[in-house]
């Protein structure tokens, strides 16, 4: 996970000429922007692909998320924090915060701390205007336990420590749920999971251990989230073709590959195009990062010729990445590419 840092919810910028051309928003036939969002994901024949602008122009796009996290003075509520880089990235995890299972079992849940977490909400709520409302776990799930036991002890508890790693598993899981929770009573039209599962090559684990170990967990987040109105967006870096299939049958609405460029994208769409939503950038190691202008609007069309149907199933998503390399020309390629599909 290398995004760069950003605001939770940024102030609005004027908009540019570009955006006043390609969302002619007011006129009586067009759906609004959460309606757009919600055709996209339900193949119900939106009038163009929704997009989502996460850490720049948020304003622009048809998305907006509210975290639902707290501020910790730099770490997380876990208790963990992330070495800061001077590349201008995330950072990455230091040393195991909880290395043994003593220690597991001495560390406090975070305080829960409602009123706080949602400080925010009403402003932002004012702010989003008619655009589709995202509640934000952050880094979520296998990552939080990932980052709490490092690496290592991560990709081994659930063989060696079955039951311990459960525990600490379920502990995570429940906390999680409150926030899900949260996030419906705010007012939130869908609820994001950031929990990467992929390396370049493949998953960190098994598919078949994923399955037994962690899939029923989800399944149970994701029914919660839908009984209380929200649909469900599941973020992943990585490979994760082998699980794909099972984020889907299990009622991921919009399923972000946020790696394209190490996923093989012609067989995702053989197998779900039509099927299931996809939230999809143009790829932050490749083509935004190094490519020309050009070659950001060909790999959209490719996307959206791989993924898309006209009844749904896209949304695009476009982030400003420049702690990795990213031009102002690339970016604001990036955000052309997916608008100039839709008129």
């Amino acid at each position: 996970m290398a995004a760069c840092q950003n605001d939770n919810f940024p102030q609005a910028e004027e908009a540019s000429s570009l955006f006043h051309q390609i969302f002619k928003f007011g006129k009586s036939d067009m759906m609004n922007r959460e309606e757009l969002v919600r055709a996209a994901i339900a193949f119900e024949s939106p009038q163009r692909i929704p997009v989502w602008n996460i850490n720049r122009d948020t304003l622009h796009g048809d998305v907006v998320h509210y975290g639902l996290g707290l501020d910790t003075g730099g770490g997380n509520e876990w208790g963990y924090r992330l070495v800061q880089l001077d590349d201008g990235t995330i950072g990455h995890p230091g040393d195991p915060l909880l290395p043994d299972w003593d220690a597991v079992r001495r560390h406090p849940d975070p305080l829960f701390r409602k009123a706080d977490r949602l400080a925010g909400v009403r402003e932002f709520v004012e702010q989003s205007g008619d655009r589709y409302r995202l509640g934000s776990l952050g880094i979520s799930g296998f990552n939080v336990y990932l980052f709490l036991r490092g690496f290592e002890n991560a990709v081994t508890d659930f063989l060696v420590y079955p039951e311990e790693a459960a525990a600490l598993t379920d502990r995570i899981f429940g906390f999680e749920t409150r926030l899900i929770e949260v996030a419906a009573e705010a007012g939130m039209h869908g609820i994001h999971f950031a929990d990467d599962w992929g390396t370049q090559s493949g998953l960190m684990i098994a598919p078949d251990l994923w399955r037994s170990f962690y899939k029923g967990r989800y399944r149970a987040q994701f029914a919660r989230a839908h009984e209380l109105g929200l649909q469900v967006w599941f973020h992943s870096c990585g490979n994760i073709l082998d699980i794909i299939e099972d984020f889907h049958d299990i009622g991921v609405d919009v399923m972000n590959i946020s790696q394209p460029n190490v996923v093989d994208m012609e067989e995702v769409g053989r197998r779900w195009k039509g099927k299931q939503c996809f939230l999809l950038p143009i790829s932050y190691q490749t083509v935004s990062i190094s490519g020309t202008p050009e070659a950001i609007l060909a790999e959209a069309r490719r996307l959206y010729d791989l993924m898309s149907v006209p009844e749904g199933g896209m949304v695009g998503y476009v982030e400003e990445y420049g702690c990795m390399g990213m031009s102002e020309e690339n970016y604001q390629a990036c955000n052309r590419a997916f608008r100039v599909l839709s008129v």
